[in-house]
Parts: C-alpha cells; sequence; structure tokens
C-alpha cells in the first residue's frame, strides 16, 4: 500500500519544541483538550528532557537530556486498536538510522533491533552480557530497551478526535535505572551511541543530530496511521480479501523485526486478582495485533496483555 505523503520540514506538522516538558503526551493532550491547539490538525511536540515522562500502565519514563522525547497527534475517526502499536513499532525499525545500524550488527553476528510486543524496541541480552541486572540466576534474558511507545486517544465531549502517539528514543545518555523504576520488568536500558560503540571497527562516525531523527520518527508515525486506516477501512467495509491481504503483508514485515520470535516466553498475568503463568514459544501476533504463545501441549494462546519474561534455555 502507498505510504504517507513525505514531510519536507516538522513545520508541516505545526511543530513545537521545548527545553523540558512535564510530559510530552499529557501536555500535547492537556493543549488539544482546552482548545488551545487545533484538534483538526496534525501537532507535532518534542521536548530536550522530562519531568515525569510516563510509559506504559502508569510506569515512569527517565528522560535525560541528549534523547528523544517526542508526541504527535493526529486527527482520526476510527476506533483505536493494539494493532495501531505494533506499525508504530514496525515503521520505527523501519527508520534510516536503525536499519543503518541493524547492518552492522548483523555483520557482527550481534542481535537487530527489533519490536518487542507490543510497545518497545530493542534487543534480547544473554545473561552473561548483562550489567544492569541479576537475572541469570531466575533463567531469564533480560532485555535491552531503546525506545517506548505511548499511545493515548484524544477524547473532547466523549467523542474521539485523535490518537496522540509518544515516542522516547534513548540517543546519546542512557538512563540510570534503579529496582524502582524498573518496577520488576526484566530489561536494561540501552541508547542508541551504546549500541553504535559496540560495533568497534565497524561504528558510525557519527550519529544522526537529533532533528534528524525528529524528522524520522515523524515520517515513521504517518506512515504508521496511514496504514492502520487503511486496514481498518477495508475491515469496516467488509473487504474481507482486502483486510486479509493488507494483515498479511503487514504481519510478514512484523516478522522480520519480531523481537520475541522463537523464543521460549513466560507470560504473567492478573486474572480476576490472581497470578497466572502461562510458558510456551512466541509465534508472531494474529490479525488483531495479540501475542501468539505455542505452549508445550501444541495448543496455540492470543495473549492481549501480560508481563513477558524471556527464559534462558542454553
Amino acid at each position: 500500500m502507498p505510504l504517507s505523503t513525505t514531510i519536507d520540514s516538522l513545520s508541516e506538522l505545526n511543530h513545537r519544541h521545548v527545553i523540558t516538558s512535564v510530559s510530552t503526551n499529557s501536555e500535547l493532550i492537556e493543549a488539544l483538550q482546552s482548545n488551545t491547539l487545533a484538534t483538526s490538525e496534525r501537532q507535532l511536540l518534542t521536548a530536550e528532557t522530562q519531568t515525569a515522562g510516563r510509559g506504559q500502565h502508569t510506569r515512569s519514563w527517565q528522560s535525560p537530556a541528549g534523547n528523544i522525547y517526542l508526541s504527535l497527534y493526529h486527527p482520526i475517526d476510527m476506533a483505536i486498536s493494539g494493532l495501531l502499536s505494533l506499525i508504530v513499532g514496525l515503521e520505527l525499525a523501519k527508520m534510516p538510522i536503525i536499519q543503518t545500524l541493524n547492518e552492522r550488527l548483523e555483520r557482527q553476528g550481534k542481535p537487530s533491533i527489533g519490536v518487542k510486543w507490543a510497545n518497545d524496541l530493542g534487543f534480547y541480552t544473554l545473561p552473561e552480557q548483562d550489567k544492569t541486572l541479576d537475572l541469570a540466576k531466575n533463567n531469564i534474558i533480560a532485555f535491552s530497551k531503546l525506545a517506548g511507545i505511548l499511545i493515548e486517544p484524544v477524547l473532547l465531549g466523549g467523542k474521539l478526535t485523535g490518537v496522540v502517539i509518544g515516542v522516547g528514543l534513548n540517543v546519546a545518555a542512557t538512563p540510570k535505572l534503579s529496582m524502582q523504576t524498573l518496577e520488576g520488568m526484566s530489561y536494561q536500558a540501552l541508547s542508541l551511541r551504546d549500541v553504535n560503540e559496540s560495533l568497534q571497527d565497524d561504528k558510525l562516525q557519527s550519529l544522526p543530530s537529533l532533528t534528524l531523527i525528529y524528522h524520522q520518527i515523524s515520517q515513521a508515525l504517518l506512515n504508521a496511521i496511514h496504514c492502520f486506516k487503511n486496514i481498518a477501512a477495508e475491515k469496516s467495509n467488509l473487504q474481507t480479501n482486502l483486510y486479509k491481504r493488507a494483515t498479511t503483508q503487514f504481519n510478514k514485515q512484523f516478522e522480520q523485526h519480531d523481537a520475541l520470535k522463537n523464543l521460549r516466553i513466560r507470560i504473567t498475568q492478573n486474572l480476576n486478582n490472581k497470578e497466572h503463568v502461562i510458558e510456551g514459544l512466541a509465534c508472531g501476533i494474529d490479525t488483531n495485533g495479540c501475542l501468539q504463545l505455542k505452549q508445550d501441549n501444541g495448543n496455540i494462546s492470543a495473549l492481549f496483555t501480560g508481563r513477558i519474561d524471556v527464559i534462558n534455555e542454553a
């Protein structure tokens, strides 16, 4: 399917840059809901730091200077599903800077940067390589996290006007994670600079400027929204063949960037206030964006939510 129109300048997105923001998502949503910004137009907000950055499930997002904190509002008149987050993740993984680093990582036989269901960018690190978390004793492989995605609907008078997509990307600074900020999650922070420095003789002489990365991320988000709207329209119009073809095409692309592909994982869910644990092999996503898990008995479960831990089978 065709890509959305290429932006020549961030001003086309009504770009506003601030030195610091409490949270670019929160600030943008507040401005839209107070009619300070027009909900009929795309709006882009970037910040050099955040004082109370937010991630998924009310988790905090540490925001030191030198990284990307970006939120894009886009008008949309259709229901938002979990598939959008995966489409955004895929488009971010296809950005030129990520592709360039992945080519070098693959040449050196290192894990490439991919999408971890459902809203993170990074790769898995073997326990002996892990410098931040003591996970080896728990037989867990840490996720090296470069970026996170936070998608929130914008409502006015109870009516959906659009969606705000927030992206936090560690570029030059690696956040210092504590057990409190980790909140029990099995990951460690990583930056593009860390990845580049690990490439030794094949590393880039310099990373792109933050302004150029703003542009790459913004284009990726526009492409993602365009793709999501096409898929959703074909589904709502009962265009079964077109919908199936579009989702099949997306799933094939996602498989190439799936950070969980063929890994043994443990999913922990809270069901009726009780902890439920299920294990198996990650085997992609279904047409609704749910994570597919192949259990040892051969059954395949589609999971909408849950904490993911990757198990070291070595």
